[in-house]
């Protein structure tokens, strides 16, 4: 008698996922499931751990030369290892704390790591003067040939300026205030939903300024436009700080 098999029919029957494989692929899934728990329990301790490399509490004050200029700056304001030496550096970035003006410390910890509250921060480049002229100066001969429009009434004081397109400040808007006896106040800010980026500080809502300080020395800060109300007392206030800490007399 002959006996045919139907291969095909046999094949169809057969299941795609064997008990076997299917018994594997769950284990996976749960050490999967798992594995994604663990790291989001333990992702605050890890970026905990990778910023406290960066970190520095230490009140040592190094002697910085840049340019012309020599600076007296406490080690926890500093925000960069390798810059935390005594010597010659082209520029020396800070980190502080508004309104305190002070460096880094375990109390304020998470004021410096919570991204929730970077507003809290000043972030300062110092370097030496590339350009003759600070923000201030540059507003009539530079900023002035750029605007597009009438100047409008800005927030807390302020006139804002827009920039036309292609001027090369796309997406940014300049606010200009008026001292009696100074130069005019003037800070640029990227507009609602800017999206500029900076290499080295937080800069999706930043307001950017700089000024002319010592000897031959450029300060360029920024700071959270959730903060442009207290414009006057940070641009005093990074002034003061930078000068407070030159040694020899700042001309």
């Amino acid at each position: 008698m002959d006996i045919t098999v139907d291969t095909a029919s046999s094949s169809e029957d057969r299941p795609l996922i064997s008990a076997g494989m299917l018994a594997v692929g769950v284990t996976l899934l749960v050490a999967l499931a798992l594995f994604t728990l663990a790291l989001s329990f333990s992702s605050g301790w890890i970026g905990h751990a990778l910023l406290a490399d960066r970190r520095s509490e230490s009140l040592t004050s190094h002697m910085t030369t840049i340019g012309l200029d020599r600076l007296r700056i406490e080690e926890n304001a500093v925000r960069f290892e390798r810059q935390r030496h005594d010597g010659v550096l082209s520029r020396v970035d800070l980190a502080l704390l508004w309104p305190e003006m002070r460096g880094f410390s375990e109390v304020d910890r998470l004021r410096f790591d919570d991204i929730r509250q970077s507003s809290g921060l000043i972030f300062l480049q110092i370097s030496q003067s590339t350009m003759s002229r600070d923000m201030s100066g540059r507003l009539e001969p530079i900023y002035k040939q750029l605007f597009e429009g009438d100047p409008e009434p800005g927030p807390y004081g302020l006139t804002a300026h827009r920039f036309r397109a292609g001027s090369g400040y796309d997406g940014e808007i300049l606010y200009t205030a008026t001292r009696p006896g100074m130069p005019d106040f003037a800070i640029r800010c990227l507009v609602n939903g800017g999206t500029k980026g900076q290499d080295d500080g937080p800069a999706l809502d930043a307001c950017q300024r700089d000024i002319h300080v010592g000897h031959d020395l450029s300060v360029l800060y920024r700071f959270s436009r959730q903060k442009l109300a207290d414009w006057r007392r940070i641009d005093d206030a990074v002034a003061a700080f930078v000068n407070s800490r030159l040694v020899g007399d700042p001309q």
